[in-house]
């Protein structure tokens, strides 16, 4: 089955967790504790991350099920890269802003992913050579030239207090291009937010911080789509980067060199 091939199953799966998780009923109130909180997220995440793999693994036997939160990927061979609740927060805050997550890796660069949300009825896909699509239509990149029309996204992964530096670079960045920027949001799941941008709803987006599980599958979708995706350094983005952007050409160096602002 070729890589464009396993995106129809890839689908099913994702479609049918979301069915699981949908189905679900939020505690209220929100959990006041670290231990609160693991339980419920584990009630939800753990049965929804064995369908996953359960359904995941006869579409290539030799691939390693890995999880959103394993950074370590293998310098070669395949590995299954699935966030079974993406946005685990706001679901658990019972808002709308979550969606599931399935990127399979190879050698270390995304091949296939596909990223749907139950409660919007949506779903993106992506094959490497094979262009990006919502429900089945293909996207691009927003036609923006002017920054004060702009919607900006960001976000950080979820093991930013380990490094420092991304936090002091996330927040200059923050700084810098908020008086050039029409807004700046952060709407949820990271994977969700770039492949808004492939999609155009969203003009572009950033992060500082190695965040592999959260950006595998939006960078393929993003690169997919025609948008430029790379470190704030400007090279092509890869898994271990410590930081990140996708945006479409017109707007990409100019927000390069915002980002990079110290001022």
């Amino acid at each position: 089955m070729s890589d464009s091939q396993l995106l129809g199953p890839m689908q099913a799966a994702t479609r049918e967790v979301g069915r699981l998780l949908a189905a679900v009923e939020v505690l209220t109130p929100a959990a006041t504790t670290w231990g609160e909180f693991a339980q419920r997220f584990r009630a939800l995440d753990d049965p929804a991350v064995a369908l996953l793999r359960e359904r995941l693994a006869p579409l290539r036997p030799q691939a390693a099920g890995g999880g959103e939160s394993e950074a370590e990927l293998p310098q070669s061979g395949e590995v299954w890269v699935v966030d079974a609740l993406d946005g685990a927060v706001q679901f658990l805050q019972d808002l709308p802003y979550w969606s599931i997550s399935v990127t399979l890796v190879r050698d270390r660069r995304p091949v296939a992913t596909v990223l749907h949300s139950p409660l919007r009825a949506e779903t993106y896909t992506a094959a490497a050579g094979h262009g990006a699509h919502r429900d089945g239509r293909r996207i691009g990149p927003s036609r923006k030239t002017d920054l004060s029309l702009s919607l900006l996204g960001t976000s950080q992964p979820p093991t930013v207090a380990d490094e420092p530096e991304a936090v002091l670079a996330a927040g200059r960045s923050l700084s810098a291009v908020l008086p050039f920027a029409g807004a700046v949001r952060n709407l949820g799941p990271t994977s969700w937010q770039v492949a808004e941008t492939a999609a155009g709803r969203m003009d572009a987006f950033w992060e500082f911080g190695v965040d592999d599980g959260n950006l595998l599958g939006g960078a393929l979708l993003a690169a997919e789509a025609g948008a430029r995706v790379t470190d704030l350094a400007g090279r092509p983005w890869q898994a271990g980067a410590s930081s990140f952007l996708a945006a479409p050409a017109q707007l990409h160096d100019r927000l390069l060199t915002i980002l990079n602002s110290q001022d």
